[in-house]
């Protein structure tokens, strides 16, 4: 019985090793793109901030179901209708975020780089958006683009920022 699990075990790692190797291309090498990614390789440690909507129900539910895992995916994970979910818009108002002092923060530990999801899976956008109303501008009662605040104060300080980015 042993050996026939290890047997099993052992086809299942060839197989996905296989289909690992075989999918995967190796990028051709790109000077420029390397260069780009110098300072990054460098800078090794930054801070990455995930942010948004999902914050508010913290992983739990109004009716008092919980998302397993990261809190982030609650909207998918307990399958809530997009009207429903949506309403949380109304309640985030985070009227002591202060990113001067997470760009200060992020350089007290010895931070590189700041990155932050300006919109993330649930369509929410963490900065006044030309294509859709459902941001932080239009859709708060915060009204104030996050992503230029928090660019400003890193700008300020000489720390590099980036974003990441859904499209839901």
């Amino acid at each position: 019985m042993k050996k026939t699990v290890l047997s099993v075990l052992m086809l299942c790692v060839l197989v996905v090793t296989g289909a690992a190797q075989s999918t995967t291309t190796p990028r051709p090498y790109d000077a420029a793109r390397e260069k780009r990614l110098e300072w990054f390789r460098e800078a090794k440690y930054g801070m990455f901030i995930h942010w948004g909507l999902y914050a508010i129900p913290a992983g739990q539910w109004k009716d008092g179901r919980r998302s397993l895992g990261i809190g982030e995916w609650i909207q998918h994970r307990l399958r809530i209708p997009v009207r429903e979910y949506e309403q949380l818009a109304k309640a985030f108002n985070p009227t002591k975020y202060n990113p001067d002092e997470w760009v200060q923060l992020a350089q007290d530990a010895g931070m590189k780089y700041i990155v932050i999801t300006s919109k993330h899976h649930d369509g929410f956008a963490l900065f006044k958006s030309a294509v859709s109303s459902y941001n932080v501008v239009d859709a708060t009662p915060y009204k104030k683009d996050i992503l230029a605040q928090l660019a400003a104060a890193c700008a300020k300080r000489g720390m590099r920022l980036g974003f990441y980015y859904s499209q839901s």
